[in-house]
């Protein structure tokens, strides 16, 4: 307002506030030159009287001057002739009851946090860490402690912030936008962290909504659906989180051990009298981290932490992208909880899903009356089978706020990794449509082309900014170079999920074994593509839900038959090219499939039988972690060969795995019949000493016990194409690893 403006309002200044329709409320409401002084405004429908109270000096409350009612729905404003310039104040509230309160106002600290630059990336689509003015931010402002707010709404007519100090109440507390970039602000300074807010979005045609703050830190716990103001920078991480970090940064995880435990943490381990209360992020700490560590794990991968309303969506549904869960604790909770994994050695992998986002009224859909985040058409922006909406990757505003996330998950939660989640949904147009149920692109195709940049550029940024840090693809197409640098016209992840592999060997195990020689090329057949990416070897959750059976559930025979192919089937697992993925349940047998809802079945334990299965898984990530021939030369056929493949008749394999250095080798024989094989030659390269290291039938594993001396020395008998040859026991479903030792 002008210095030549008049001290009262014209009748529609006041009704475009008394109805909450001004989009600039800044420069009505708060106090504002005028010809002959100044002039105060204040809207508070719920306060019986308003004081203006000066504040002096030493920040104390001075003098107080009662401000006319100028509109009978609590609208107040008073001429100060004898002010020349604008001075600090604050406002006296008295309420029904005759209590009072001196507040602050917010229309006296104009929304300045977010620069010209920052706008200009966020509109851009390179705005990266957006997460660092969007949302709610806790700051001084002129000295005052409160919390800064912006929000992403370019068609709202109003946008207002919602929360206690106001009784919810849309009309009292507009926001203002920031010229043409959309964006909403306000400084609010009687606000702290721990407080609970929404926005009050009203858009064109009459919509108005109350929405969750898109990049709130923290949420309520479902059902509530507020967003809750927190100080992300308070935490003050270990020095062994620290130390993790640094070392980090020089991490060549495709030449190294990388075996996850997948986890689902609201069922990995309950407590309470019937098992329904959730540990927290500080008991998962104390309990899940020691049993991965033991377990030999190098990494936990957890799915999706960020806030969602369902818990049967498993988090893959969700709503508060930058929100850890309220299930497990707080924010700073779950930072300790990846700081503990930091000290103990084990990185973090978060599933992290930008495919698809959920419909409910106080998410991202329709946000600000029209479709923001999403498309406008169905045909492009949703999924009718899981009835959820996709992102525009086409609209720059969305690429910076799902870039950001990604970003901000490293940035500030120190997360190792992330494994996008439905990247081939990502990838078509039509997944999952028919005919006439999508629109193809601008070349007639049927490849989303802004979701093929999208995830080329945050594999990109994410790379430069975080070296060590692995982005994985569940991707089950045969779209190509998934796991190939951009550079090279791949997509630019670093592992990409065998989904083939999964499938096929699932299959073939599932198999009575008298009729798995006719499907022996289920087994092979993964090496004709397996250095075409570099690929992670998955048994996820998805295998264990659904009527699908545990993995013990899935293998055939009698129960020691169950447990001897499912000790075959781990061994087989890491003994091929690949990185590792077990879900949480399989490494000791659990007999019923996942179910989100209860604890894993941990009492199984206390038979042999479950222990030994979950004692073999043991050693097998020592020797993935110990034998450089296990996880070296992963991608590569340099660090593979078939020894045989074609005894089908037998149900027989045989494969050397091979490290940097030429005497680095483990040969494995893998018997997929309950008939053990006796005096069974295999050639091998080396001439001289190889140790049974592994032995899946050993009586300690639960074996019967069909087993070779520790050392075996070669015979002068060539066999398979190979100058040397070892004679082996092969125990029935069993599997062998044979590391050559030079040194005896």
């Amino acid at each position: 307002m002008s210095e030549d403006a008049k001290p009262i309002m014209s009748q529609d200044e006041i009704n475009t506030l008394i109805y909450a329709n001004h989009g600039a409320p800044f420069s009505l409401l708060g106090m504002h030159p005028c010809r002959g002084g100044q002039v105060v405004r204040a809207f508070r429908p719920y306060a019986v009287k308003v004081e203006l109270v000066r504040i002096k000096p030493d920040l104390s409350n001075g003098e107080a001057v009662e401000m006319p009612r100028i509109h009978r729905d609590g609208l107040y404003e008073l001429f100060l002739p004898d002010a020349k310039k604008p001075f600090p104040y604050r406002f006296r509230l008295t309420w029904f009851d005759g209590t009072d309160c001196i507040i602050e106002d917010p229309y006296r600290f104009p929304p300045e946090d977010l620069g010209e630059m920052d706008l200009y990336l966020l509109g851009e689509g390179s705005g990266y860490r957006t997460y660092q003015h969007m949302g709610a931010h806790p700051m001084k402002v002129n000295g005052v402690q409160g919390v800064h707010f912006a929000v992403w709404a370019p068609n709202a007519l109003r946008v207002s912030i919602l929360g206690w100090f106001n009784q919810w109440d849309g009309r009292i507390h507009p926001m203002q936008k920031r010229a043409d970039s959309g964006v909403w602000e306000i400084f609010m300074p009687d606000m702290k962290p721990g407080d609970l807010y929404k926005y009050e979005i009203k858009g064109p045609a009459d919509y108005l909504t109350q929405k969750a703050d898109p990049y709130a830190f923290s949420a309520e716990l479902r059902p509530r659906t507020a967003s809750r103001v927190w100080d992300i920078d308070a935490y003050q991480w270990s020095e062994g989180d620290k130390a993790w970090m640094e070392a980090r940064d020089s991490r060549r995880w495709l030449e190294e051990p990388v075996s996850v435990y997948e986890a689902h943490l609201g069922s990995w381990r309950r407590k309470g009298e019937h098992g329904e209360e959730w540990l927290t992020y500080r008991e998962l700490a104390d309990t899940l981290i020691p049993y991965v560590k033991e377990m030999g794990y190098t990494h936990i991968e957890t799915m999706p932490i960020s806030e969602h309303p369902f818990d049967g969506s498993w988090g893959y549904q969700t709503i508060g992208y930058y929100a850890p869960t309220a299930r497990f604790g707080t924010p700073d909770d779950f930072k300790y909880f990846i700081d503990r994994c930091h000290q103990e050695g084990i990185g973090v992998i978060v599933d992290w899903v930008p495919a698809h986002f959920p419909k409910d009224g106080h998410g991202l859909g329709y946000f600000d009356g029209t479709h923001l985040y999403e498309h406008a058409d169905p045909r492009l922006g949703e999924h009718k089978d899981w009835g959820t909406l996709i992102f525009n990757y086409g609209r720059n505003e969305v690429r910076s706020f799902l870039l950001s996330n990604a970003m901000f998950l490293a940035d500030v939660y120190h997360v190792d990794g992330l494994r996008v989640d439905a990247v081939a949904s990502m990838l078509y147009l039509d997944y999952s449509r028919k005919d006439g149920e999508w629109i193809p692109n601008k070349f007639g195709g049927r490849e989303n082309l802004e979701a093929v940049d999208f995830l080329k550029r945050f594999n990109e940024i994410m790379h430069a900014e975080y070296p060590g840090f692995l982005t994985c693809a569940e991707e089950s197409t045969a779209w190509p170079m998934v796991s190939r640098p951009t550079y090279l016209g791949g997509l630019g992840f670093d592992l990409k999920w065998n989904m083939g592999w999964m499938n096929d060997t699932l299959a073939y195990m599932q198999k009575e074994p008298i009729y798995r020689k006719y499907h022996h090329q289920s087994m092979t057949f993964s090496m004709i593509y397996a250095f075409t990416e570099n690929f992670i070897l998955p048994f996820s959750h998805d295998e264990v839900v659904y009527g699908k059976g545990s993995m013990l559930s899935k293998m055939p025979g009698d129960t020691w038959q169950k447990f001897a192919n499912l000790r075959l089937l781990y061994a087989y697992m890491f003994a091929h090219p690949g990185k590792k993925l077990n879900f949480m349940g399989g490494e000791f047998g659990q007999w019923s499939e996942w179910n989100y809802q209860q604890s894993l079945d941990w009492h199984l334990l206390g038979d042999s039988s479950h222990d030994g299965m979950r004692r073999l898984v043991r050693d097998l990530n020592a020797m993935h972690r110990g034998f450089g021939a296990l996880h070296q030369i992963d991608f590569s056929w340099e660090g593979f060969e078939w020894i045989d493949l074609n005894n089908w008749e037998q149900s027989l394999l045989f494969t050397l795995r091979k490290g940097r250095d030429e005497n680095d080798l483990v040969a494995c024989a893998f018997n997929f019949t309950p008939v053990p094989r006796y005096n069974y030659r295999i050639g091998v390269p080396k001439w001289g000493a190889w140790e049974e290291v592994l032995n899946t039938d050993q009586v300690v594993y639960g074996g019967s016990g069909v087993e070779n001396p520790r050392i075996l020395r070669t015979d002068g008998i060539a066999w398979h194409g190979r100058p040397a040859s070892l004679n082996l026991q092969l125990p029935p479903l069993g599997a062998l690893y044979l590391r050559f030792r030079p040194d005896l």
